[in-house]
């Protein structure tokens, strides 16, 4: 049986402490700018029609809510998270929409889905495949849960090349977003954030874990000047 590591645990105690004001937060910090990056993501899954598509890390549920406004009401929509506490609130929110009836939440990390091999359409993971502690795992558990033929999106913080664009954005991202973050909710919580995202690989170095997993046809989308990154991989 899977457990989480001491770090895995420490992330997913810091994800339900921020859990209440991380809608709020998401907006406010990302000036509303991550619901379009989100959008961005979400138009290049792949379904069928009456097919299943999966969210890891679904958090509050943006994402499900996303997909399910762009698929026909026969496809079925799953969200899971490791923070029960993101979980319960996820459940909340999308119990008051009309797509309650075709959405559901597990409680579960990225290595170990809680799901068959080949069941899903698509797979769906936004800024939470850095918080995964064993990314390689993730990935593969990932790739074990999708279709042949279906397809994985991740959406995910990323670094602008521009140098003057980078330098701005660490800026922001090491002295005014833990601040703005510490008086709404938990500073450590935000001071991680951006030590997680400088820590990510680079764009070429995660294609290649991706293609290393098995992923085929792999390839980078940079959003608003490079902040954000999307990723797409196939099953084959």
């Amino acid at each position: 049986m899977f457990r989480l590591s001491e770090k895995g645990e420490q992330i997913q105690q810091m994800f339900g402490a921020i859990a209440p004001r991380y809608d709020f937060l998401n907006r406010l910090l990302s000036l509303g700018i991550d619901r379009r990056w989100r959008k961005s993501a979400v138009r290049l899954i792949k379904v069928a029609e009456g097919g299943r598509v999966l969210d890891v890390a679904t958090g509050t549920g943006d994402v499900l809510l996303e997909i399910a406004r762009i698929t026909p009401p026969s496809v079925k929509i799953v969200g899971a998270d490791f923070s029960a506490e993101m979980v319960r609130l996820g459940s909340e929110k999308i119990a008051a929409t009309p797509h309650a009836g075709r959405i559901e939440f597990k409680v579960a990390p990225c290595e170990d889905l809680p799901f068959p091999s080949n069941f899903f359409d698509s797979v769906t993971i936004a800024f939470g495949i850095r918080n995964v502690v064993d990314r390689r795992l993730g990935l593969a558990e990932l790739w074990r849960v999708i279709k042949p033929g279906g397809r994985l999106v991740i959406l995910e913080f990323s670094t602008p090349r521009s140098a003057l664009f980078r330098w701005c954005y660490h800026f922001y991202f090491r002295n005014i977003l833990p601040v703005i973050g510490g008086m709404f909710s938990k500073y450590n919580a935000y001071r991680y954030l951006p030590d997680s995202v400088l820590e990510f690989p680079s764009s070429e170095e995660f294609c290649a874990t991706m293609a290393d997993i098995g992923f085929r046809h792999v390839r980078c989308q940079p959003l608003t000047f490079g902040i954000a990154s999307v990723y797409v991989g196939s099953k084959e």
